[in-house]
């Protein structure tokens, strides 16, 4: 029996707390700071309901991003229990016929609604997991920086030298070599088909042969030649460039030394051996799921797993009126990303491994009415995630003959 309910509406910097007694009467209405001093006299105050009760109370909060955080490591450091709801359950179990909002009115709601709901509480991941999910968001924010330079340089390069993007291509290493070395056609015609050989040989960190360097600037002096540029070798926009191409450089660097840091963190756990074990997964693909993921273990079933990756159907009847089932798309959109590029991967991998995946894929292709790709491919999505459930809480790796019959 809940005998005391200690509920926080969480804003920045500080929280409104508000204490309610097994009668559902509020006992105390107040505001703490995120500080050390607050905390220890919030520790304080939970620890003389602890005694009074003989049980700890019952802490509840909705979750605020990174307003929150404060609050719930001070809860991890004293190992107290706790429900940190989800915003889209805070306000529907919160919602009532006149909704006034306002932090003591949502602190109030959510210590009254705890009395009829039986809210689980939170699972407190290894700090493995956190660290995970802050390199693999960190990993995401430089791959966004890339794209976004990749846009500004090709605006640029459209008025400087336009025929490198359709020579090259605009992702490799050397592409942003040339673009550091020769951003306008008429530094390239200041040199010599050898001198032209040996900087892009010198400037391309992987081995690069000199009959592949050599061919290389045959065929940036064609281009070179052929180019008509609408801005002149001394525009500021070609040192410009210059500076874009460098940037990326070091961002692509940063990507893999995360995914090196990530993968030595990784190594012993099960939910790496297991993932590097499915053809078609490598170490990036492998260390990004378990990112984001996170403790797979937190989840009872594999229905779950797909709630929280946003591809559980949603399903709208209203009378004679039935809409299309749809995924929801309202879990991890990162994750979802992963999964649908994962997927992709190993159908272009087919004729290299024997993948149970791939063949759900055709089949569902080859039906007498033929999913779409994208359709297709979610399937898929659902039928890994079910499967990795299984692997990861069992301690089992792939093995193609057990995941074709199981389902």
């Amino acid at each position: 029996m809940i005998k005391h309910v200690v509920a926080f509406d969480v804003s920045m910097g500080k929280s409104t707390m508000v204490i309610y007694n097994r009668h559902r009467q509020c006992e105390f209405e107040g505001e703490i700071l995120h500080n050390r001093p607050s905390f220890e006299q919030l520790h304080a105050t939970l620890q003389q309901l602890k005694t009074k009760d003989e049980q700890a109370p019952e802490i509840v909060f909705e979750a605020t991003g990174v307003y929150s955080k404060g609050l719930e490591k001070f809860l991890q450091d004293h190992q107290y229990t706790y429900c940190c709801l989800n915003p889209i359950q805070a306000n529907e179990e919160t919602k009532t016929m006149r909704r006034q909002k306002t932090d003591k009115a949502d602190a109030h709601g959510l210590a009254r609604t705890h009395f009829r709901n039986e809210r689980a509480h939170t699972y407190v991941e290894e700090d493995y997991y956190g660290q995970m999910r802050a390199w693999s968001r960190y990993y995401n924010e430089l791959d966004t920086e890339i794209n976004h330079l990749h846009n500004r340089m090709h605006a640029i390069l459209q008025l400087s030298f336009p025929e490198l993007e359709t020579v090259f291509s605009t992702r490799s290493a050397l592409f942003l070599n040339i673009v550091q070395l020769y951003p306008h056609p008429d530094e390239v015609l200041d040199h010599s088909r050898t001198i032209i050989r040996n900087r892009l040989k010198q400037n391309t960190k992987k081995n690069l042969s000199l009959q592949r360097a050599e061919a290389k600037g045959q065929c940036l002096m064609e281009a070179a030649r052929l180019s008509y540029p609408a801005i002149s070798r001394n525009d500021i926009r070609c040192e410009q460039v210059r500076d874009y191409a460098r940037r990326i450089r070091d961002l692509k660097e940063k990507k893999e030394q995360l995914i090196k840091q990530m993968v030595t963190l990784s190594e012993e756990k099960v939910e790496y051996q297991v993932l590097m074990s499915y053809p078609g997964i490598g170490e990036t693909t492998a260390v990004r799921i378990i990112g984001e993921l996170g403790d797979i273990r937190r989840f009872k079933t594999h229905k779950q797993v797909n709630a929280y990756v946003g591809i559980d159907l949603r399903v709208y009847q209203s009378g004679k009126h039935q809409m299309k089932d749809i995924i929801n798309r309202r879990g991890n959109r990162h994750l979802r990303k992963i999964l649908f590029f994962m997927v992709k991967t190993m159908i272009t991998l087919r004729r290299k491994t024997k993948n149970h995946l791939v063949e759900y894929y055709d089949k569902l292709k080859t039906q007498p009415q033929g999913k779409p790709h994208k359709v297709a491919c979610v399937a898929c999505m659902n039928k890994f995630l079910k499967l990795a459930f299984h692997l990861i809480t069992h301690g089992k790796t792939y093995d193609y003959e057990i995941a074709t019959n199981y389902s």
